[in-house]
């Protein structure tokens, strides 16, 4: 059996269970500038820098001018709106997420978590889940020069493990984005899972080595 060296997991929909927010929080955000957002658009954003998203959605929308003036402030509401939802919310783990971090420990394999939030969603959910001391490192959109499809957050992770093989790199995610981002990176293993935003046929239509049902199945994929 051959284990990677780390594992760069996806947050929601990939490792952790949350009431669906993100559409209504993308909806109530473009509303403040009149912009209504079709379900295509939020599904295309899934998994994406939510800042850029907003700024790419805001420029087919507004065109350039009005998407800069537009843009902190409808990425200010769609973050204020996360934050009190996911404060209210219950969140829980994606089933067999404890024990698949379990076969990481065993395993010598290093566990990050990377996110298209920034910093105070992901510590708040990290709060929440209480991995605190589960996880090796948390990396998030406001630490990388562009988020996903681009292979920074991958890269950022392995600085922060001390890992430099990229081939030693499994990524796991549940998003078009999050296969493209570990296809860019050139990982050993880039694995897609079906518990959370994109469908087996979004997500066979990208680069992968694996599309398993949930990340309890992940540790079959190594064996």
């Amino acid at each position: 059996m051959t284990t990677p060296d780390l594992i760069v997991f996806d947050m929601i929909g990939t490792t952790i269970s949350t009431p669906e927010i993100i559409p209504s929080a993308f909806r109530k955000a473009f509303e403040t500038v009149g912009v209504n957002l079709s379900d295509d658009d939020i599904t295309a954003a899934r998994g994406r820098s939510k800042r850029e998203a907003i700024s790419s959605m805001l420029f087919e929308a507004v065109g350039a001018k009005k998407a800069g003036e537009y843009a902190m402030q409808v990425y200010d509401a769609f973050e204020n709106t996360m934050l009190q939802q996911y404060w209210d919310s219950t969140v829980k783990p994606i089933d067999g997420a404890r024990e698949t971090f379990d076969w990481c420990r065993e395993n010598r394999t290093k566990i990050a978590l990377a996110t298209g939030f920034d910093r105070r969603l992901a510590d708040l959910l990290v709060q929440k889940m209480e991995w605190q001391d589960d996880v090796d490192v948390v990396v998030c959109n406001d630490e990388v020069e562009r988020g996903r499809p681009a292979p920074y957050l991958i890269f950022h992770a392995m600085e922060e493990t001390d890992v430099y093989a990229v081939s030693a790199v499994a990524t796991v995610g549940d998003t078009v984005s999050d296969l493209k981002a570990g296809h860019n990176a050139g990982v050993g293993w880039n694995i897609g899972v079906l518990s959370g935003a994109h469908s087996h046929k979004q997500l066979k239509a990208e680069p992968h080595t694996a599309i398993i049902d949930s990340i309890a199945d992940l540790p079959a994929v190594f064996e």
